[in-house]
């Protein structure tokens, strides 16, 4: 069926300006993702999982300008043993970035991997599982035309984190980043992602985790107040196997983090969380879809928005329970602290079932702070705003504790508290 015009002209456009990369083993890959994405498009506003959040400066051809702010704090993970490796503008800073040797884990980027990798089993192969039934557009885009990232491939417990650490420079850069990690049976990684990355950020995580492995993922995004990004991250679990993944984010033009999860092994567990603070001109959209194909799995979307001065939060989340994954476990939750009436909130949860052994469930609340707790602490000398503060970080609470590394959890909270801070200054 052919495009709507405006839809045609907005892709035509789109890729005109971009280059595909070739002469590599992603070849195939990127050809058959092009292709993809001049059948469907990129995303209209008429689109039904893009009804909340307009696409138009995601589509367009230029990235809207975003002034990169000053850094008044400590680098965020810095003081932890970790390996860290820097993208400026999206682009690998070898001079900032440690060594990319540990053991249990190689580490390749993506502009040098050379032919017969493994990576090619995975590259753009999750991301176009995940187009089905709901298509993903900026993802196809990514796949097709992103010319860096890293490979990971971790064949052991890894004894320390990797760090990624996303610079922001340059007022209208355009970054494109696909990262592949692959997890074999037994081995375990956790994977720290940080900063605002560019004025526009077009990102793509694929993770396939073998039986009995386990990939840790805690990301922040934030600082910079006009940045743009859209994020993807397409999980394929095996048996006994563990996926957990938590995003902190603070300020932003627009942000939309999908999350695709596939269970494909029985016994498996996968819990993604996320937690954000909006203040102005702040819209932020978090889409998640969970597949359950597999029996005696557990999943758990925990998501919580702090909304003020006209902010806007979106969550779309799904879980889908096919007819041979019994014994499921499926939990969603979706709250919204609004701190003024100026702000939005608006939620879209859904179950799908056909099993009929499972537990599922789903709520999504919306309200503004509770008067008789500000009053219960304000009574015993706690000023206005520090007793605002001391609720929303309880309110975030249930997301935050999503991050099993306590002195990680404990870090993040620091972190929500000084913006807090900041915001009543």
């Amino acid at each position: 069926m052919a495009l709507p015009q405006a839809k045609e002209s907005t892709t035509e456009a789109r890729l005109a300006s971009l280059t595909l990369p070739e002469g590599g083993w992603s070849d195939a890959a990127r050809q058959d993702a092009l292709t993809r994405l001049q059948a469907m498009g990129l995303p209209g506003a008429r689109d039904e999982y893009w009804k909340y959040t307009r696409p138009d400066t995601l589509n367009a051809v230029e990235a809207p300008a975003a002034t990169a702010l000053e850094a008044h704090e400590a680098p965020l993970f810095g003081e932890r043993d970790r390996l860290r490796i820097v993208f400026v503008d999206g682009v690998f800073d070898a001079e900032a970035s440690d060594d990319l040797s540990m053991e249990g884990v190689t580490i390749e980027r993506l502009a040098e991997a050379r032919d017969i990798h493994w990576a090619k089993d995975v590259y753009g192969v999750l991301e176009a599982r995940g187009q089905t039934p709901v298509q993903r557009p900026f993802a196809v885009l990514n796949t097709a035309f992103a010319t860096d990232g890293l490979l990971i491939h971790v064949t052991g417990k890894v004894a320390k984190p990797i760090h990624i650490n996303y610079v922001h420079k340059g007022e209208t850069s355009d970054a494109m980043l696909h990262h592949v990690v692959k997890v074999d049976a037994g081995a375990d990684l956790t994977i720290l992602e940080n900063g605002p990355a560019a004025a526009r950020f077009n990102h793509v995580m694929e993770v396939e985790i073998a039986d009995k492995g386990a990939l840790h993922h805690v990301r922040a995004q934030g600082r910079d107040h006009d940045r743009r990004a859209v994020t993807h991250v397409f999980a394929r679990l095996g048996v006994e196997s563990t996926f957990k993944s938590f995003t902190l984010t603070v300020n932003g033009g627009l942000t939309r983090n999908e999350c695709v999860i596939e269970f494909t092994g029985d016994d498996a567990v996968a819990h993604v969380a996320g937690a954000c603070m909006g203040d102005g001109s702040f819209h932020h959209d978090d889409t998640v879809f969970v597949t359950h194909d597999a029996v005696n799995c557990e999943s758990r979307q925990v998501f919580k928005k702090v909304l003020r001065n006209g902010a806007v939060g979106v969550f779309q989340g799904k879980i889908l329970v096919k007819p041979d994954a019994q014994k499921t476990d499926g939990y969603q939750i979706s709250q919204s602290l609004l701190l003024d009436e100026d702000s939005q909130f608006l939620a879209k949860p859904e179950l799908e079932i056909y099993a009929d052994d499972v537990a599922c469930s789903h709520g999504s609340t919306s309200g503004a702070i509770d008067e008789d707790s500000l009053f219960y602490l304000r009574a015993r000398g706690v000023p206005r705003g520090a007793a605002e503060d001391m609720m929303t970080i309880a309110f975030i609470a249930e997301a935050t504790q999503e991050i099993e590394d306590e002195s990680l959890r404990e870090e993040l909270v620091e972190r929500v508290a000084a913006w807090l801070s900041r915001r009543r200054a």
